[in-house]
């Protein structure tokens, strides 16, 4: 009913200037019709409309359907346009509540907001302070017609469980329950925004989307360390952790001893630290060694000017001040992964080094480092391929004015 009103209303007030969007999340066997009496009511109101089918992922059925839905949104909305959303009172006091039984904090219980600026798209909700009696009153008015989906009565689902069986338990009770919970998911986005302010000078202090200083992290309170770890786990997801996922961080990664080498998975993502910084590495990097690991020995040819895409990066040959041979182009060069024990005589520098000692000393980050290959001819080192570019070794075929794979990326 509310969202029927709702194309009932734009329509009268924004003529030719909206399209509706029927969302058809294949549920209910019956779910193609509804798509149909939306379109003969957007015909009959002369508004433009889009009947668009998705497929629910196995889960959380509400959780899943709400992000099919909005990834349709994304999909059909144009530049400029708003979302418009037919939300009320009892919704947001509902939403409240259910976030509320599962332990969300003040983030989560702001609940909806009248006009929502997100990344992708702006909402805006404008029944959101109307009661639900209200839009019944309005809607037999109008002569609004709807259809009742069934699973709104279902209490297995939360939300209906809440609506059916709570709320009239609670309004018995509490008879202005439903406006009060309303105002306070005001006073809730009030704090939000004040916290977001706090957490962006925050993370500007610690860091970035991908790694945080741990020196800096700590001279903070304990509250606004749980707080800012939230947030940058949830980066650009909907939802963020959960109270003990973020204890866990702290507690497994971030206080482990120095020498270990603790990771936590969460949605798709690792937590890891190296010395005092905390990383955020996607699940292809950070699984990427045991992916190549078994990579064959390769043959190079090398010309000058010529792209090499190898583990550690893509370089390009150029002729450098000191460099390797001319004679070697065109040669047949090897190319290996890095095994362990190997020793290298860095050019320019005194003596052999283990070359495991080079890479503590360069900083290279430990999940980076099975990306390391070298080069070779005749068994004779010629340079080591790192994540921090080529690493020319001393040998009979260095001289001036030769040639150098350079790192681009």
């Amino acid at each position: 009913m509310d969202s029927m009103l709702l194309l009932h209303l734009m329509s009268d007030l924004f003529p030719e200037k909206i399209r509706a969007i029927y969302i058809d999340h294949q549920l209910q066997n019956i779910s193609a019709d509804w798509g149909q009496f939306v379109s003969d009511q957007c015909a009959a109101l002369k508004v433009p409309y889009i009947v668009e089918a998705v497929n629910v992922q196995a889960g959380n059925l509400e959780h899943q359907a709400r992000n099919a839905r909005y990834q349709a949104y994304s999909k059909h909305l144009k530049p400029n346009e708003i979302l418009v959303l037919a939300h009320h009172q009892q919704d947001q006091a509902e939403t409240l509540m259910l976030r509320l039984l599962s332990g969300a904090g003040v983030h989560g219980l702001a609940a909806m907001k009248q006009v929502d600026v997100r990344e992708q798209f702006t909402i805006w909700r404008p029944l959101l302070d109307l009661s639900r009696e209200q839009i019944c009153q309005w809607a037999a008015q109008l002569n609004v017609q709807n259809i009742e989906d069934p699973t709104n009565l279902d209490t297995y689902y939360d939300r209906a469980w809440c609506r059916h069986e709570l709320w009239p338990l609670l309004q018995q009770r509490y008879p202005k329950m439903q406006q009060a919970l309303s105002r306070t998911s005001y006073l809730m986005q009030d704090a939000d925004e004040i916290l977001q302010e706090v957490l962006q000078q925050d993370l500007a202090l610690c860091g970035s989307a991908t790694e945080l200083d741990l020196k800096k992290l700590s001279q903070l309170s304990s509250a606004r360390q749980r707080q800012l770890l939230s947030a940058w786990m949830k980066g650009q997801d909907s939802y963020r952790p959960s109270f003990e996922m973020v204890e866990r961080l702290l507690h497994e990664v971030i206080q482990s001893k120095a020498d270990a080498q603790a990771a936590l998975h969460w949605n798709q993502y690792y937590y890891l630290r190296y010395q005092q910084t905390l990383f955020r590495l996607s699940a292809a990097e950070y699984l990427a060694e045991k992916n190549e690991r078994d990579i064959a020995e390769q043959t190079l040819c090398l010309q000058l000017n010529q792209r090499i895409d190898v583990l550690s990066g893509n370089y390009v040959t150029k002729t450098a001040k000191i460099g390797l041979s001319a004679a070697l182009l065109g040669k047949k060069l090897n190319l290996v992964l890095r095994q362990g024990g190997e020793k290298i005589h860095l050019y320019g520098r005194v003596g052999t080094w283990p070359l495991k000692k080079a890479i503590q000393q360069a900083q290279i980050f430990p999940w980076q480092r099975h990306r390391i290959q070298i080069l070779s001819i005749d068994n004779v080192m010629l340079g080591v391929f790192t994540p921090k570019g080529f690493w020319l070794a001393q040998s009979e075929y260095c001289e001036v004015g030769g040639w150098q794979p350079n790192l681009i990326s």
